[in-house]
């Protein structure tokens, strides 16, 4: 179990991380997300050490992380897939990692099987691919057999049998009792791979919840439905107390009534519905509704000016500096936009 209790960052007057308080429990995958700039990484740095809090105290099954007497066979974790000598063979860096923590030389073998790296076992790291680099690290992560497990993007370089082998071995960690904690970007796949979601922006707590919770609280959840008797079934919806809201499309949109209730209803006037469907949104539109206040950098769409941006900057490559040194970048990085 993690523990973060009042976390905070400072890095000069910029506050990173702010009172940042929540439980990692094991059992369960518990997903982290925030926009860009939310305090993620910071906070994962935290966790383990290699960042000091300005304020508060994170602690890892009752401790703190350099109280540990094995710290790989309590925690395991990907920050960096690139944090490695890349002259070194994927056994030797494994190797490496394994004799300066105790660890047998069997367990080099057994994590290389596990990430399906044993075929390049003996060739240097600096020639692998990035998803074979994510392999390698996960190998890391893995090596001690810990109780707890981070993973700061994962899935980053792997390809869709890479990506599905992941979400599973999270999975399988967390059945086993394990506390098992991912950050990502991609909703998609945290939709599929977490239960519980750990959501911050701008440093601070925005939701601790399950999956299902999370979506419920930050979207509209309603049954859509079509029929070729499109006023007979308004008629009868408004008879019973039942409110619909008629779509762009020429459906009718229903809050608050459950999809098996409404079929009953449309079966007992003798309507033919060509569509009942219960409309839940995704998880990242979830995400977007809670985290729009948050969200530090926001890009925009076509290339003309902003309506209060003035005028254009002249685009062409200014001499003695690289291309796109000049023109629109260059003023939007001299105004410090």
């Amino acid at each position: 179990m993690i523990e973060l209790q009042g976390l905070t960052k400072h890095y000069g007057d910029k506050l990173a991380v702010d009172g940042l308080t929540c439980t990692v429990r094991p059992g369960i995958v518990t997903g982290f997300l925030g926009p860009n700039g939310a305090g993620k990484s910071t906070t994962m740095r935290m966790m383990l050490d290699l960042d000091r809090p300005t304020a508060g105290t994170v602690l890892i099954d009752g401790k703190h992380y350099r109280q540990l007497r094995d710290p790989l066979r309590a925690v395991g974790a990907l920050l960096d897939a690139k944090a490695m000598h890349g002259g070194r063979s994927a056994y030797n860096h494994l190797l490496c990692l394994a004799q300066s923590n105790g660890l047998p030389r069997s367990r080099v073998g057994e994590v290389l099987d596990t990430v399906g790296l044993t075929s390049v076992a003996k060739k240097r790291s600096k020639g692998f691919s990035m998803g074979m680099g994510q392999r390698l690290g996960i190998a890391g992560a893995l090596l001690g057999d810990p109780r707890i497990l981070m993973f700061d993007e994962p899935v980053n370089g792997l390809d869709p049998e890479g990506i599905h082998w992941i979400r599973n071995l999270m999975k399988n960690l967390a059945s086993e009792g394990r506390t098992v904690f991912v950050s990502s970007h991609l909703m998609s796949e945290m939709a599929l791979t977490a239960d519980h979601l750990v959501v911050i922006g701008q440093g601070r707590l925005l939701a601790d919840t399950s999956m299902a919770g999370f979506i419920a609280q930050n979207s509209r959840s309603y049954v859509r439905l079509r029929s070729p008797d499109h006023e007979r079934l308004l008629d009868a919806l408004s008879t019973t107390g039942v409110t619909a809201v008629t779509g762009v499309d020429g459906t009718l949109e229903v809050d608050g009534t459950g999809a098996a209730e409404l079929g009953e209803l449309a079966a007992r006037h003798g309507i033919v519905l060509h569509e009942l469907s219960p409309q839940r949104a995704s998880l990242e539109e979830a995400f977007m509704q809670l985290t729009a206040e948050s969200v530090e950098y926001h890009a925009h769409s076509g290339t003309g000016p902003r309506p209060d941006s003035g005028p254009v900057a002249d685009s062409r490559p200014v001499p003695g500096q690289p291309p796109g040194a000049g023109g629109w970048g260059a003023d939007w990085r001299k105004k410090g936009s």
